[in-house]
């Protein structure tokens, strides 16, 4: 597929996915969301590939949201199945996605980020979900996955006053793992994805997958049927599933297989 709106870059069992759209601050439109969808399908499909990050060109902008003045000029606007950016409505990938954000990240940029399982943000980057400014809502799943992840209160508090958040504060807040110096985003997001790829990946798709199914239900019901969920049967199946403990005994490092 030739990409146009993005750069996929392989460093070996890590897809590095760059938003591409700098004159815009990396805002995005439909062909842009409906590329990302299949570089996102592309990555999910791919066995020698287990954790993908995310990030936006420039030194600006991770994504300044809804590229709304190619909307106000008559652009359709729309995505995929798996929303804005590929991302936010993606439930059915298990392998884990990280946002390095080197800068402003504004409404579905925002909410690209918060639908990665990780925010590793730089000192300069800024959050913020504005559309009530513009007489739009945060529909592509910002009203929801912010109170979750910080507390219905606190985002009412970015949400109702469409304020802006900086990197410390949304550390402080809960929704950023880490805060790296300017420039550094996306460095500090490959070390946090090397230190995932030292574990099993068997192990690290039934985890993130058993979070995600088990928040949808209580707490009861996800205990009795996580080992039902499907990337869990495949961890209990797998060659990784013996090859861990033996190792451990070997006191030597595991030879992981992802499968």
């Amino acid at each position: 597929m030739t990409l146009q709106f993005s750069a996929v870059t392989r460093r070996g069992r890590i897809t590095i996915v760059t938003l591409s759209r700098p004159e815009v601050m990396n805002a995005l439109h439909s062909d842009a969301h409906f590329e990302l969808h299949q570089v996102f399908n592309d990555f999910a499909v791919d066995p020698e590939q287990w954790v993908a990050i995310v990030t936006g060109a420039g030194d600006k902008a991770f994504c300044a949201g809804n590229d709304l003045k190619w909307q106000a000029a008559g652009g359709r606007r729309g995505w995929d199945s798996s929303g804005f950016a590929g991302l936010t409505a993606r439930f059915d990938c298990d392998k884990p996605i990280i946002a390095a954000v080197n800068g402003v990240a504004m409404g579905g940029g925002f909410e690209a980020a918060l639908a990665c399982d990780l925010i590793i943000a730089a000192e300069n980057a800024v959050f913020a979900l504005p559309e009530p400014r513009v007489g739009l809502a945060a529909l592509a799943g910002g009203l929801h996955r912010l109170p979750r992840q910080i507390g219905q209160k606190r985002a009412m508090g970015m949400i109702l006053t469409g304020r802006s958040v900086t990197a410390r504060e949304g550390y402080e807040l809960g929704f950023v793992n880490e805060v790296a110096p300017e420039g550094e985003a996306l460095a500090a997001a490959e070390r946090w994805a090397q230190t995932i790829c030292r574990n099993s990946p068997m192990s690290i798709r039934a985890s993130k997958q058993a979070i995600q199914k088990g928040s949808m239900v209580s707490l009861q019901e996800a205990i009795a049927d996580q080992r039902d969920y499907p990337a869990v049967r495949a961890m209990v199946a797998s060659q990784d599933y013996i090859e861990g403990p033996k190792a451990f005994a070997d006191k030597r490092p595991p030879r992981w297989v992802g499968k």
